[in-house]
């Protein structure tokens, strides 16, 4: 048992009296949906789970489906089936590139209402690309029919280390001028200008971006890039791998751990960043270090070797454009950045020992999951490829999009976040 269900079952056993979040997340996670499983899970009486669930109808997050099974062995009436309301809020959600972006309106239940994508380009700053995104969302959310108060939070992803606490990126090696810089305030502040909503954002709050006409504090959560995209993919194809691993190489190279069914980060943000481990090359990587693992095989490197043999190559994004077009160089050069990182990811396999290893970005194709697979098998011992599962990615460009909008709605409806919810709706 993991997540949201795992959670509440705790606090049940803990002979903690179950709180209106902790009923809430034992609906969403389908462990409990009818009055009388809820009684039975929790322990408590059948007025009290009213009382619990009273306030949540009134405050728009639950509603009744169709009947279910009889609670009773002695029959009656089919019981009525409880279910979260997926439609009484939206989420925005971004994923930032080095070199373009996407953003989208985003249901509670991760369907893409309304999207966008374009060019965006990090290095013109996070003033400048903030405030373009704030303009995207402010459309999106007229391109899909919504008003700025259905919104309930921001989620955006960047591609590089983020301290989660703070919302802010710590050193990125492939985003210059975002070090220490507040994105969550300023977003907030772009998308309350664009859509007509008052500010209320900046370094002094936690995670709020602005506040909507019915007075609700909308946060804004940042996380790595390859984090989002893991979640994504792990929450809608693997939801029983209990470890998933998630490589994105595109300019650069990243991994995303979800285990336990949540994103494992590591102390401070830092997990996952591969792109940095040495494997004893000589090239200068973007970080100022030589010899990174994205200094060889990342997208960047390989358009790199081949802007030096006279092909048109700058990024990532242009070596994807030539593998769909067969390009045979570019083939070759993929394939053999796929041997490279795959020597790296052995080691991975071997501490982490995930059930599903995916691979992303630019250069997930059969050229580079070919190299992958040559060198992962080769030097990862068997036991630990035993019962792993080499993929490629089932969302392509929008897992980080899923991931950003999952991660919003987890953070909103964890249970003790519940309880402060309905407070200040004063339900």
């Amino acid at each position: 048992m993991t997540g949201m269900a795992g959670r509440a079952a705790k606090a049940m056993r803990a002979g903690h009296q179950a709180s209106a979040g902790e009923l809430l997340e034992l609906v969403r996670s389908g462990r409990a949906t009818t009055r009388g499983a809820l009684q039975q899970a929790t322990g408590l009486s059948r007025a009290t789970v009213g009382q619990r669930l009273d306030r949540l109808f009134r405050a728009g997050w639950l509603r009744e489906g169709a009947g279910g099974p009889v609670d009773s062995p002695q029959g009656g009436r089919p019981s009525i089936t409880l279910e979260f309301d997926d439609e009484h809020a939206v989420v925005l959600a971004a994923d930032l590139d080095t070199r373009h972006g996407r953003a989208a309106v985003v249901s509670l239940s991760g369907e893409i209402q309304a999207e966008h994508h374009g060019s965006l380009r990090i290095e013109d700053g996070p003033d400048a690309v903030l405030g373009e995104l704030g303009r995207w969302f402010a459309e999106l959310l007229e391109k899909a029919g919504q008003r700025a108060d259905a919104v309930c939070g921001i989620g955006i992803a960047v591609p590089g280390p983020v301290d989660t606490d703070t919302g802010k990126v710590v050193q990125p090696p492939i985003m210059p001028g975002w070090d220490g810089y507040d994105i969550r305030g300023r977003l907030g502040r772009a998308f309350a200008e664009h859509a007509g909503i008052e500010s209320a954002g900046g370094a002094g709050s936690a995670t709020g971006a602005g506040v909507t006409r019915s007075g609700a504090r909308i946060p804004v959560l940042v996380d790595n890039d390859a984090n989002l995209m893991a979640y994504g993919e792990q929450r809608t194809g693997y939801p029983d791998c209990s470890a998933f691993a998630l490589v994105k190489v595109s300019t650069g190279i990243g991994a995303g751990m979800v285990v336990g069914g949540s994103i494992y980060r590591g102390v401070d943000g830092g997990a996952g960043d591969i792109g940095h481990i040495r494997v004893g090359a000589d090239a200068l990587c973007r970080c100022g270090s030589y010899g990174c693992l994205a200094a060889v095989a990342s997208g960047g490197a390989v358009a790199r070797r081949l802007a030096e043999s006279g092909v048109p190559a700058t990024s990532g994004s242009d070596v994807r454009d030539l593998l769909t077009a067969g390009h045979p160089e570019a083939m070759a050069l993929a394939r053999e950045a796929g041997r490279q990182v795959g020597d790296v990811l052995a080691t991975v396999v071997t501490l982490l020992n995930p059930g599903v290893l995916m691979i992303a970005g630019d250069l997930a194709g059969t050229p580079f999951l070919t190299g992958v697979r040559e060198l992962l098998y080769q030097r990862a011992l068997p036991r630990s490829t035993a019962h792993l599962d080499v993929v490629t990615s089932r969302l392509g460009e929008r897992a980080g999009l899923v991931g950003a909008g999952a991660l919003v709605v987890e953070y909103l409806y964890a249970p003790e976040r519940v309880e402060e919810r309905l407070a200040a709706l004063g339900v």
